[in-house]
């Protein structure tokens, strides 16, 4: 039986998308609190979320540290499986009265990791707790010095690198998250005549790069590409 008195709880800590300035406060405080810092990856040198959050707290690398293996594969049994084994070693913590922060890139609410440990994690009666974050999507359009949606706009939010078959038919606003690979099939789909396109490559980071119009876009990027359109209104 598991023990739902405790008090120990289980974070996850979105850091924003790179920019060590955009972490919050309350994260920064939750970071410094913890007992133990969890982060995806099997070593903390390939966790981007890891490299943003120790600029700003640099005093995690003296904490207790665990990597979490993320399941590479879209068969849902292996991935349910080892998320119910990243569970138990996080409740492992739990039990043993510590506190764990988990590291995420951008914000928890959105495509995350974390989501799927938490569920798991109150489901069996432990506390867990969201600590906000910069979206991506966010940081993206303040670096393009742009909106993301205005008045009666729609905005559609997509994981492009997780969508078998991309469309491009929705109104207002779209983001592609993570496009990665799919950026060829995704420019293909776009009309440069109904939409404005706007890209940034690891925002935030150190080898940010930042693409106007769809003629600027390569036909592959890094993983962390955010691709913006806005359908064009008419005057």
């Amino acid at each position: 039986m598991f023990n739902t008195n405790k008090t120990e709880c289980a974070y996850g800590v979105g850091v924003g998308p790179g920019d060590p300035e955009l972490i919050t406060l309350k994260a920064v405080r939750i970071l410094q609190e913890a007992d133990v810092i969890a982060c995806s990856g099997k070593r903390l040198e390939e966790c981007a979320a890891y490299r943003i959050a120790v600029k700003t707290v640099p005093e995690i690398m003296k904490k207790e540290m665990v990597s979490i293996s993320v399941p590479m594969t879209y068969d849902r049994l292996v991935q349910d499986k080892e998320h119910t084994e990243s569970a138990d070693r996080i409740a492992a913590y739990l039990e043993a009265g510590k506190d764990v922060a988990f590291l995420i890139l951008g914000d928890p609410t959105i495509y995350s990791s974390f989501s799927y440990y938490r569920r798991i994690l109150d489901e069996k009666g432990y506390r867990t707790e969201i600590i906000s974050g910069v979206p991506s999507f966010c940081a993206a359009a303040a670096k393009l010095n742009i909106s993301l949606v205005e008045w009666q706009e729609q905005m559609h939010i997509l994981p492009a690198a997780h969508l078998k078959d991309l469309k491009k038919d929705y109104s207002g606003t779209t983001v592609y998250m993570k496009t990665g690979k799919k950026l060829s099939n995704l420019k293909a789909l776009i009309d440069q005549s109904q939409y404005e396109v706007y890209a940034v490559q690891n925002c935030g980071m150190e080898n940010e790069q930042i693409f106007y119009g769809e003629e600027e876009l390569p036909d592959q990027s890094d993983y962390y590409t955010t691709v913006i359109t806005k359908e064009i209104r008419s005057k």
